[in-house]
């Protein structure tokens, strides 16, 4: 008969350990380039300001510069939306992408604030502006979050290429080892997880650092789709539904997958299933309105990306979803 201390022992262990999972698989709630409908995208302004709200995951995206800097972008090159001169002038479209600026030419361009005339002014008019905010570096945003204090907000990077426009950044496999040699040097390989459209990135991620959760980015609908149920598209490394009975989820699975993050309104509750028998997590984008919100929550998915993470909070905290604390920082 085990001894009393011993039996103690087993049950302390076998709650911390139900502590750690209940954490693992908490819901996620993650705010979308830092917050954009609220303020720049992912600039440091916008990560402190979800930083100070409190949320679970700061979702951002990395490009990489001609001398090797790895920054906080959403395109692959300047956004004429959003890139101005020292003169004030928005950059012409299409931009020039970042593979062949420095960091030095990078810092030169304002991204504080939204083309007026631009859809995507309309798109975010609430959006306030800080004319003079640069583009920032991830060792600058790992800088802020260890100036917040917060030792528990994790980051969903997502790597910004295209293999169909293979000129407009560094090679996968250099791509990568920018990434991930950033993410080591300073101390995160815990608290991050890779995202990709384009999944070569994500197996050379396995691969190389097979501790940092991959997360499978899609989308099926629309003039872009990414993935298709009958073939392996170009964003697919070679992996095709028809050979996993035609289930995205059993194709991402097969791939090395942890995490299935497809786009909000190609997702149903049998899929979500799907994926969760899979051993699969569910993170959906980008989901703005609280009917949408509170519809994904109701399916049972894992996390949300959200430009609102405000909003996001309060219809989360009405479905009794425990919410993260917020750390107050400046940026």
């Amino acid at each position: 008969m085990p001894s009393f201390v011993a039996m103690i022992l087993t049950v302390i262990s076998v709650v911390i350990a139900g502590q750690a999972m209940a954490s693992d698989l908490a819901f996620d709630l993650e705010a979308h380039r830092g917050g954009r409908a609220l303020l720049p995208e992912n600039t440091l302004p916008a990560f402190a300001h979800s930083l100070t709200m409190g949320v679970n995951t700061l979702e951002l995206d990395v490009g990489v510069t001609a001398d090797g800097e790895v920054i906080v972008s959403h395109e692959r090159g300047l956004n004429p939306d959003l890139a101005r001169r020292p003169d004030g002038a928005y950059v012409a479209p299409p931009g020039t992408p970042f593979v062949k600026l420095r960091l030095d030419e990078v810092r030169t361009y304002d991204v504080g604030q939204i083309r007026p005339d631009s859809a995507y002014s309309r798109q975010f008019p609430d959006q306030r502006a800080l004319p003079g905010t640069r583009i920032p570096t991830l060792r600058e945003l790992f800088a802020l979050v260890r100036k917040s204090g917060n030792t528990k907000v994790r980051f969903n990077i997502e790597t910004k290429i295209d293999p169909n426009h293979p000129d407009e950044t560094l090679d996968p496999q250099a791509f990568v080892a920018k990434l991930l040699g950033v993410i080591e040097a300073e101390g995160f390989t815990d608290r991050v997880m890779i995202q990709s459209f384009d999944w070569r990135t994500l197996l050379l991620v396995q691969q190389q650092a097979p501790n940092i959760p991959t997360v499978y980015l899609t989308i099926q609908r629309g003039s872009a789709p990414t993935v298709a149920l009958d073939r392996a598209t170009n964003w697919m490394a070679g992996f095709s539904p028809t050979d996993h009975g035609g289930s995205l989820p059993r194709t991402i699975k097969a791939a090395g997958g942890a995490i299935w993050s497809p786009y909000f309104g190609d997702v149903t509750a049998e899929l979500v299933s799907e994926a969760h028998a899979q051993g699969l997590r569910v993170v959906v984008w980008t989901v703005n309105k609280r009917e949408d919100m509170a519809r994904m929550i109701d399916i049972g998915v894992d996390g949300i990306i959200s430009d609102r993470p405000d909003l996001l909070r309060q219809v989360a905290g009405e479905k009794g979803i425990a919410l993260p604390a917020g750390r107050p920082v400046a940026p």
